[in-house]
């Protein structure tokens, strides 16, 4: 529920706006299964990268960003939301600001994101990501109300003093100790393996490279549902026009995205420069119409998680406990790919226990959360 001052929209929205009683056990199964196929989009999307060969890491990224950030969002916008269009351009320029620079930060975050992926793989880097983006899309909201709103409920302080905040808390501290052993399993992998194992699977393979950048990719990530809740009341003016529940937030993505191309294409526009490959669009020695074809295929598989996502948080009607639950189907299924591809091949029984064990305490925590926010929603104290 968003608050309203002075007949323009603030970022203070309650996260936990409806009651559970007004939620069915059916809308509660399709909420799960639409952010499951969110997890399998999320999961899988950096798998048809591998496939591009001859190009920077940089030409592949913006390409299929092209495609994640600008073609499939307006598409799926065009399809399922009428006039969107006009709804952006009459919706007050604060809410759109607002919208677009948490895009803007999320846009570091999966900007940092990639780069984890080169240096951690899939299992390791989404596992530290996805924990560090659970735990601090559940602490900020709360902690920025109490510093920069009038708020009473929903507040940090209010969290320390009811049960489901303090649930939450809980969770994040579980969440960080898995972030820890994952880490841990990372060191005792770095030990076993010779650099030309650990660059089998993953080439550009740096543990501690990708520990810092998955750590700012997981904090920033967080941004892109304080960006769908600061756009609230676009996807209330889509309702108004007619448009079905399901695809409400279609139109917050559109700007939400707009935020997130215009980080990464200034970064990778700069590492083109930079690096000398902006030849790599028109390389003939590398496979052109295949990269352009798999760069596409990343790009709309990678919006399909948040296609999905809108769906199940209408249904769930949380945006806390969406988020938290969208966060750990993506760790399960990159987890599975991490396995399929064979990152952590030649380990240790050591280390192949410690990375299951910092998986499965990062995956409680999760939802630990998530259960903190339920009962926060449904006025658990």
């Amino acid at each position: 529920m968003t608050v309203y001052q002075n007949g323009k929209s603030s970022f203070t929205t309650n996260l936990s706006s409806i009651p559970k009683s007004t939620i069915t056990s059916m809308q509660v199964i399709f909420g799960v299964l639409y952010h499951f196929i969110g997890g399998v989009a999320s999961g899988s999307f950096y798998i048809p990268y591998k496939k591009v060969q001859g190009w920077s890491w940089e030409s592949y990224w913006i390409v299929g960003g092209i495609f994640s950030w600008l073609i499939a969002p307006f598409t799926a916008a065009y399809l399922t939301i009428p006039d969107f269009m006009n709804i952006i351009l009459n919706t007050d320029t604060t809410i759109l600001f607002w919208t677009y620079l948490l895009g803007i930060l999320w846009g570091i975050g999966g900007l940092t994101f990639g780069l984890t992926m080169r240096y951690l793989g899939m299992s390791l880097g989404m596992s530290i990501v996805l924990g560090f983006c659970s735990a601090f899309g559940a602490l900020v909201p709360p902690i920025y109300r109490d510093l920069a709103t009038n708020n009473t409920t929903g507040t940090f302080s209010s969290m320390l003093q009811n049960i489901g905040g303090n649930v939450v808390l809980l969770g994040v501290g579980v969440c960080l100790l898995g972030i820890m052993i994952c880490g841990k399993a990372g060191t005792f992998k770095e030990g076993d393996l010779s650099e030309e194992q650990k660059k089998e699977s993953i080439k550009e393979f740096d543990l501690w490279k990708g520990l810092v950048v998955a750590t700012v990719s997981g904090i920033l990530s967080a941004c892109f549902n304080f960006g769908i809740e600061a756009g609230k009341p676009m996807a209330e003016a889509a309702l108004a026009n007619g448009c079905n529940p399901l695809f409400q937030n279609n139109v917050i993505f559109v700007v939400v995205l707009w935020g997130g191309f215009t980080t990464n294409f200034i970064w990778c526009m700069l590492l083109n420069t930079r690096n000398k490959t902006f030849g790599d669009y028109n390389n003939k020695k590398a496979p052109l119409k295949r990269n352009y074809i798999f760069s596409a295929i990343a790009g709309v598989t990678w919006f399909l998680q948040f296609f999905f996502y809108g769906m199940g948080e209408s249904k769930l009607g949380n945006g806390a406990s969406s988020w938290i639950l969208h966060m750990a189907c993506i760790i399960i299924v990159s987890n599975l790919w991490g396995i399929y591809f064979n990152e952590w091949k030649g380990v240790s029984t050591k280390t192949y226990k410690t990375i299951i064990g910092g998986i499965i305490t990062v995956i409680i925590s999760v939802f630990i959360v998530g259960y903190g926010n339920f009962l926060s929603g449904s006025g658990g104290h």
